[in-house]
């Protein structure tokens, strides 16, 4: 059973589910916008993004960033998919993340586009 995120109870009163294309999606965007040390049992689970929607920005940042964000998304999901490509911007308070990739068991090419704003 894939457990709905962000979790929530359906119209039976159960914990909702969903499906697997849904529920890799919900994998990635829990692992993109998690903060390393928000997790007890896995202090180093999370790609830091947040941290960054106010640094400055410059083309070693966004190196820097991609590569990060690139080696969690390997690290934690390089069993369910292949990365293809990520794309990270940055536009005022909010955080723009494009991934590309390709389901490992279904080998079906999807891209999901996140966005996350601060304030």
């Amino acid at each position: 059973m894939n457990i709905d995120f962000p979790f929530h109870f359906d119209s039976s009163g159960r914990t909702a589910a969903t499906g697997d294309a849904d529920h890799i999606r919900d994998m990635i965007e829990q692992l993109l916008f998690t903060n390393p040390g928000e997790r007890v049992n896995r202090p180093d689970f999370g790609s830091g993004l947040l941290q960054m929607v106010f640094a400055a920005n410059s083309p070693e940042l966004a190196s820097a960033l991609q590569f990060t964000t690139q080696a969690a998304l390997q690290r934690y999901l390089g069993d369910v998919i292949e990365l293809r490509e990520l794309q990270v911007t940055a536009e005022d308070a909010t955080l723009n993340v494009t991934v590309r990739y390709a389901v490992r068991r279904t080998g079906a090419e999807v891209t999901e586009s996140f966005a996350r704003t601060t304030a």
